[in-house]
């Protein structure tokens, strides 16, 4: 289960980690800068922001399973379908916003939701697997696609890894994603009369909760310029003087750092409290981005940097969706998650562009990396100021 999740969110990972390897034959082809090839994006985004706590709904009303197949073939289908990209700026938007629609049933919501219902011991170590998708799309997706696009061009690149990488994840969920709710559902069929009643927090309550306030402005704010690094990591380390294939490699190579850092800081965080594992990783990417900046940069202190960069990104969203569970317990999760969605959807819409908008008017991502510093230290801080977790109840039988 937790592999199918895995794959599973890799595969909705994969139009952000790939984003910078397309960037130079799109502006190439329809000279188009980097804010138009980031518009779409952050357009879409903002379908997650509006419509991720619905959708957290329905995942705590029908289970992970019923959204996640539908999504997986509507997916791959979007992803596909950029191949036919013609020039026209409204037709690029549209093919993010058709993707930006579908996506949302594949987003970390259903997948984070799903292995929190199930797991309680372990549940951080899990998380962390699980959130290693977005990592693991780090690592396959640049040099994967960069392969694509030198042999057979951008528009295969696209074909082949909307098609090939949905279809691995289909058929994964369809052997193995079970949430608690998909379990309950085959108790009932199997004659059971009991039903699991989760324990945790109201909406109401969950929205007068300083703590999940915290959890989500650090998430807003640290994740504004993680996903903008992300998205222009490629261009990033072309500009620090790496050529197209080695910045792939690189890449790949923050991907890696960040499989590493959710399966590190998961196993912590299920031995120690979130806030100090959270606490430290966010705040060390002020030591990792300087060192990515034009000028400053060497070859060791880019391979340096883009690990700690690439450790600390992987812990994130994963970070957000434990803390979320251990704040909120399991009653409304999904719809409660789907906020903190929301809230990693907003960052998404506004890194990006904001990165390109600066890169477009400075002609630099100098003034990105400082203003990350700066960020990755209030991060840090919020997340150290945090309380001692719930004490919540297992689950139980409900009354007839």
């Amino acid at each position: 289960m937790v592999l199918a999740a895995c794959i599973g969110f890799s595969f909705m990972s994969f139009m952000t980690a790939a984003a910078g390897v397309f960037m130079d034959p799109l502006a190439a082809e329809f000279d188009w800068g980097r804010t138009e090839l980031t518009l779409g994006m952050a357009i879409a985004s903002l379908l997650s922001i509006l419509c991720s706590p619905f959708v957290g709904n329905l995942i705590d009303r029908f289970g992970s399973r019923r959204l996640a197949l539908p999504g997986l073939v509507l997916t791959a289908m979007a992803i596909a379908a950029f191949a036919l990209t013609d020039g026209s700026l409204a037709q690029w938007i549209g093919l993010w916003l058709v993707w930006g629609v579908v996506a949302l049933l594949i987003q970390s919501t259903l997948w984070s939701t799903a292995i929190a219902s199930v797991f309680t011991r372990g549940r951080g170590l899990a998380l962390g697997v699980t959130m290693s998708g977005t990592a693991l799309a780090q690592v396959i997706a640049p040099p994967l696609a960069n392969y694509i696009i030198e042999r057979s061009g951008w528009r295969a690149a696209y074909a082949v890894m909307g098609l090939g990488w949905g279809a691995l994840a289909l058929i994964l969920s369809a052997l193995f994603l079970f949430d608690v709710r998909d379990r309950e559902r085959k108790q009932r069929f199997s004659a059971s009369p009991d039903r699991i009643d989760l324990a945790g927090l109201s909406l109401s309550q969950a929205w007068r909760n300083s703590s999940l306030w915290k959890v989500a402005v650090a998430t807003f704010l640290v994740l504004t310029v993680t996903i903008a690094i992300v998205v222009h990591q490629f261009p990033i380390l072309v500009e620090a003087g790496m050529s197209r294939s080695q910045a792939a490699w690189l890449v790949s190579l923050s991907g890696v750092a960040g499989v590493m850092g959710k399966l590190v800081s998961g196993t912590l965080i299920d031995r120690f409290h979130a806030r100090v594992v959270g606490g430290v990783t966010l705040a060390s990417t002020a030591i990792g981005w300087p060192m990515l900046m034009a000028g400053i940069a060497t070859p060791a202190t880019i391979i340096l940097g883009i690990m700690i960069s690439g450790y600390a990104a992987g812990t994130k969203i994963q970070l957000c969706s434990y803390l979320t569970a251990r704040y909120a317990g399991m009653r409304n999760y999904g719809t409660i998650f789907g906020f903190m969605t929301s809230v990693i959807a907003l960052a998404s819409a506004v890194g990006p562009l904001a990165a390109g908008l600066s890169y477009d008017r400075y002609g630099s991502y100098t003034p990105l990396l400082l203003t990350g510093v700066v960020i990755s230290l209030v991060s840090g801080g919020l997340v150290f100021s945090l309380r001692a977790y719930p004490d919540w109840h297992a689950p139980v039988p409900a009354k007839a």
